[in-house]
């Protein structure tokens, strides 16, 4: 309970220490790398911790549902994109950016979860830009 109250309050500053080293893996010489390596380990574990909550059989049958199943296949298809950029073709810049298209994804996936979320999106964008 005291934990929740200093987080309530704004003097726990655990989280912020966990984004400064997370961002301090892009200054090493093999960093981004590791930022990319890590960073899709943490979606997939977001993946996971929502199979505990629903089930496996029942994530998966969300997933590919015909209202998110291209935001389903982004999304995964940028988790493998980033490893193979790091591991395979050996290109920085390019795990970065599918790092962005991750969080791209993965935010478009979880609004799909959120009634009338991605309309809403869609419209803000629209107004903003026209």
């Amino acid at each position: 309970m005291e934990k929740l109250r200093r987080v309530l309050s704004g003097h726990e500053d655990e989280e912020q220490g966990l984004t400064a080293q997370g961002t301090a893996f892009l200054w090493l010489p093999s960093g981004l790398k590791l930022f990319a390596v890590f960073y899709t380990i943490g979606n997939i574990a977001a993946l996971a911790s929502t199979c505990f909550l629903m089930g496996p059989v029942k994530q998966l049958k969300k997933m590919f549902e015909p209202t998110r199943l291209i935001a389903t296949i982004v999304m995964l298809l940028c988790l493998i994109l980033t490893l193979c950029a790091v591991f395979w073709w050996g290109k920085k810049g390019l795990a970065l950016l599918f790092c962005v298209l991750q969080f791209l994804a993965m935010t478009w996936y979880s609004l799909s979860y959120i009634p009338f979320a991605r309309d809403a999106v869609i419209k803000c964008f629209t107004s903003c830009l026209s």
